[in-house]
């Protein structure tokens, strides 16, 4: 496989698809963001001082989807038409689900990814005064459809939340 961010001098670039048909495409990102029993008790509580810590971090993952062609190199700008975050809390972690949508040339991974890594780096900011402890971890693609091809994560390879 050849990577297509370098052009025929070997320098970056941008990839051009616009030859490429538009077609409809979904990513499904997940990640996990590890932290004290305590801390999950006042998420679930409403005992953090900063306030409602999901709901913040699910904006801030789709303002975070919004902006990755801003903060990834060689990332085309996309209109998304869609994006959700879901949350999981399991024990001493909380799963993050982000998937994006969108229907153009290009696919929307990318902005999955950034999703879940930004609404995970909120609900540390949020919650870094009672846990410093926390670790943002096993972020990574779940699914993938449109374009030319599809791609889903083996099962066997999906976040353990042992």
């Amino acid at each position: 496989m050849e990577f297509t961010h370098f052009n025929q001098s070997g320098r970056a670039h941008m990839v051009d698809v616009s030859e490429k048909n538009d077609t409809k495409r979904k990513a499904i990102a997940r990640g996990v963001i590890k932290m004290s029993r305590d801390t999950i008790s006042r998420i679930n509580q409403g005992l953090i001082s900063k306030g409602d810590v999901l709901s913040v971090a699910q904006v801030g993952g789709i303002m975070g989807a919004k902006k990755t062609s801003e903060l990834i190199p060689m990332c085309h700008n996309l209109f998304l038409t869609g994006v959700d975050i879901d949350f999981e809390i399991v024990e001493d972690m909380i799963i993050i689900e982000a998937t994006a949508k969108t229907t153009g040339k290009t696919g929307v991974e990318m902005e999955a990814l950034t999703a879940v890594s930004v609404a995970a780096l909120t609900i540390y900011d949020m919650c870094k005064a009672v846990d410093k402890e926390m670790s943002i971890d096993k972020i990574c693609l779940i699914k993938k459809t449109g374009g030319k091809s599809d791609y889903l994560r083996d099962a066997n390879n999906v976040i353990d939340t042992e």
